[in-house]
């Protein structure tokens, strides 16, 4: 059999760039530690494991971006998008699914595909022979971290990310709350009761802010300092900005209508989303936090329609690490010091589920061509994963960098010779333009 190619992590994107070579012909064995030796945020063994929220976030692939990158993971034939597809629940225009049979079809395809093989053993040195994908994510192991500081010569960078508690559906007061997606967004009637909402009034608002503001918080370790990524800030964080930064937030009140109480416009508002199939738990929508359990449970259960609420999970913070990527990466997302290893995902400062699975797929194409002695370039910036990969591997300023999301702010500009654009024609432009060129990227590559 020919050479293996090695992928460090399970994730989602080492589960992807196992796919992709696996795909491309290339035997593949995947390592991954779980759950032999345990992270902070996972629960379990499976791969693609989604520990935060259960969403993949707007699936519109013609004025969004991270849609697009959606699409072009299904042209590419990617494996998350397609076991999304088949485990999706209602959330309006949103990509959400069932994260528990998510994880469990993702591994039982990649165990079952006759090119891929699994390690158990955790790896706690980059390797200096063979070709090897590093997606080990944030919460790479200390070990492994530390190997990879001493090749670069760097430290690693950091920042602390939050996850969202889960509450069980029955035990929500739906003579308070009520079903209802923003603006009425979806095509069938489930997916525009897609969200169950809370509302408040001003002096609920008011008081849950002061509780909010007033709770127990994880500390740091000395030394640390905490540099969240704004995408993903505690909802905590976000009230010391302000204390109306909330209601033009997470629990702004606009295109909803209670129910209940149809002429009274709630002052704001608390969404949770479906997170499993059955419809038994939900996750409040943008409320990542570092309070401590006890705090959590006394705040949360101040929401209107929440008193009673039982949990499934309760937030939490933990430290993510990333490389300096726009540094260390060429445009293959190799180390320039060490071409044998590529690294993909998260750790190389994308920013969520979807830039992580991408990055993981363009890695193992990559990876799988070069030891096929085919020499495969990347796809053009204008397409989304191409300028995700642009940005991370020196579009980038080094000195600030931190994680991105994709948008179209990352892509070349659009040709504005033709006139003014409106912002939503401005970006179906960018969306045709990046399927065009994806689509010719995809042919070229045999």
């Amino acid at each position: 059999m020919s050479e293996p190619l090695h992928i460090v992590g399970a994730g989602m994107a080492g589960s992807e760039a196992a796919w992709a070579a696996a795909k491309a012909g290339r035997p593949v064995v995947l390592h991954e530690m779980r759950p032999k030796v345990a992270t902070f945020a996972h629960r379990t063994g499976l791969c693609a494991e989604l520990v935060c929220s259960n969403s993949f976030r707007s699936d519109d692939d013609e004025r969004n971006a991270v849609g697009l990158l959606h699409w072009e993971m299904r042209a590419a034939g990617g494996l998350l998008m397609d076991v999304a597809a088949r485990h999706r629940l209602p959330a309006g225009g949103a990509l959400a699914v069932d994260r528990d049979a998510f994880a469990a079809e993702v591994t039982d395809r990649l165990r079952a595909h006759p090119l891929i093989s699994f390690s158990a053993e955790e790896v706690t040195d980059l390797p200096d022979q063979g070709h090897w994908i590093i997606a080990t994510g944030p919460l790479t192991s200390e070990p492994l971290a530390r190997s990879i500081r001493a090749a670069t010569g760097a430290e690693a960078l950091a920042f602390f990310d939050a996850i969202a508690p889960i509450v069980h559906a029955d035990t929500i007061d739906m003579s308070v709350a009520w079903r209802q997606s923003r603006y009425d967004k979806g095509e069938t009637d489930e997916e525009r009761r897609a969200y169950i909402n809370c509302p408040m009034d001003r002096a609920q608002y008011e008081a849950f802010l002061d509780a909010l503001l007033g709770a127990d918080k994880a500390t740091f370790r000395e030394g640390e300092t905490a540099g969240y990524f704004d995408g993903c800030l505690p909802v905590e964080v976000m009230a010391e900005r302000g204390r109306e930064t909330l209601r033009f937030g997470p629990m702004k009140p606009v295109g909803l209508t209670n129910a209940h109480r149809p002429d009274v416009k709630p002052y704001a508002v608390v969404q949770l989303r479906r997170d499993n199939a059955l419809g038994t738990l939900y996750n409040i929508v943008g409320f990542q936090t570092k309070m401590k359990h006890g705090a959590q449970v006394d705040v949360f259960r101040m929401i209107p329609g929440l008193e009673q609420a039982s949990f499934a999970r309760l937030g939490g913070i933990h430290r993510n690490t990333f490389i300096n990527s726009p540094t260390l990466l060429d445009g293959g997302m190799r180390l320039k010091s060490r071409p044998n290893l590529r690294f993909a995902g998260q750790i190389t400062g994308v920013e969520g589920y979807v830039e992580s699975a991408a990055m993981g797929l363009l890695a193992g194409r990559l990876a799988a061509a070069a030891m096929a002695g085919r020499d495969m370039d990347g796809p053009p910036p204008e397409t989304a994963m191409g300028a995700l990969v642009a940005h991370i591997t020196g579009g980038a300023e080094a000195k600030t960098f931190q994680p991105m999301n994709v948008n179209f702010g990352l892509f070349p500009p659009i040709d504005a010779r033709g006139g003014r654009r409106g912002r939503k024609d401005r970006y179906k432009a960018y969306t045709d333009r990046a399927k065009a060129l994806f689509t010719d990227w995809l042919s070229g590559q045999g």
